[in-house]
């Protein structure tokens, strides 16, 4: 088995007031910059709205991976996608059409992704896997940075692998990953990962980068 292990940090967790030095101190190790969009209504909490965020788009010095946790979606991913995202996830619990607004945010040359919820069963889903390039699992209740990892997320996470199957399609999770946790979620199928409170909390950002993407290449 051959995968490629992706670190995304989340700047949930960053220093706001200086965003753009605390992405410089991770950009070089990082995959891409994965930015957390709640809107207050889809979640019980609010980041940034899109004028925010999408300047943050532009100065972003890598990619930036855009998780739009907010309501009525469908428009809202396309803007994201044409805002400059290199990838749009937006969960299937709020959009109504998921192969328009995947088709949409495609069209404007970001990979399209889904996002579930810890509660919502992947196999619901199946049928729009030939429609994304990667699925987000939720191994936290979306909403706010520094959650525990949902154990019980790693049966999910393994179903979804399976489901994928041979498809070019990305798996990523998000939500409580750490040196502890991340080596148990690649070895259940993942090969992106979202880590925010491990990341800016620690002593060395760039350096946990590393560590993480070290733990999770031993086990693949």
């Amino acid at each position: 088995m051959s995968r490629e292990v992706r670190i995304t940090p989340s700047i949930l967790n960053a220093d706001r007031a200086n965003l753009a030095s605390e992405i410089s101190r991770i950009s070089a190790e990082s995959d891409f910059i994965h930015l957390d969009v709640m809107d207050d209504i889809f979640v019980p909490n609010f980041t940034f709205d899109f004028d925010v965020a999408a300047q943050i788009i532009r100065d972003c010095p890598i990619a930036v991976d855009s998780h739009l946790m907010v309501a009525q979606v469908d428009q809202i991913a396309i803007d994201y996608a044409q805002a400059g995202s290199a990838s749009v996830s937006f969960h299937v619990e709020a959009v109504s059409d998921i192969r328009a607004t995947a088709k949409g945010i495609r069209a404007a040359g970001a990979r399209a992704s889904i996002a579930l919820k810890p509660g919502t069963d992947i196999n619901n889903y199946i049928e729009y896997l030939d429609a994304v390039d990667m699925v987000l699992i939720m191994t936290v209740e979306p909403g706010f940075g520094g959650q525990s990892f949902i154990e019980s997320m790693l049966a999910k996470i393994a179903e979804t692998k399976r489901l994928i199957g041979s498809r070019d399609i990305w798996l990523q999770v998000d939500g409580g990953i750490s040196l502890e946790t991340i080596e148990r979620a690649c070895q259940a199928g993942a090969d992106t990962f979202v880590a925010g409170s491990a990341v800016f909390k620690s002593d060395d950002p760039a350096q946990m980068v590393q560590a993480l993407r070290s733990a999770a290449s031993a086990v693949i």
